[in-house]
């Protein structure tokens, strides 16, 4: 259950905090359509509805889904639960990312791989050099002057 305080409308500058993003971020939303805060002259205020909506907004960001896709998926919060459609669309959407996030880590993977690759050369050449200006600076002088 709720607190009352919890139900709370929220100024621009409490959910700005509460949520860790800016006030230009929480008004792109709104102008996106995402966030609907009602307006009390200049005055933004935000209910429970809408940090809701901005903690799907910001969780989808984090899944690295574009707004369109998160769009989609936050309108979703409004209708009934279980739509059949609306269901399929989001495990669509999830499998879509889940892949490119695997596809992601196949690539990082690779690259540190051969980052790995890489740096062990530049270690070996290291050792190398410094072994040869150790040797040049042992070997006797010829005692020729120029």
């Amino acid at each position: 259950m709720q607190s009352s305080e919890d139900e709370r409308p929220r100024t621009i500058a409490e959910v700005a905090e509460e949520f860790g993003v800016t006030h230009r971020t929480l008004r792109y939303y709104e102008a996106q359509g995402l966030l609907t805060p009602e307006r009390r002259g200049t005055q933004r205020l935000f209910h429970a509805r809408d940090r809701v909506r901005l903690t799907l907004v910001l969780r989808g960001r984090r899944l690295g889904f574009d707004l369109a896709e998160i769009a989609h998926i936050v309108d979703m919060y409004d209708q009934p639960v279980g739509e059949r459609g609306q269901l399929h669309h989001l495990l669509e959407q999830i499998g879509r990312r889940r892949a490119q996030l695997e596809q992601r880590r196949r690539d990082i993977e690779v690259t540190l791989a051969e980052l790995d690759d890489v740096e062990a050369r530049c270690r070996r050449d290291l050792v190398g050099l410094d072994a040869s200006i150790s040797r040049s600076l042992e070997a006797p002088s010829t005692g020729r002057t120029t």
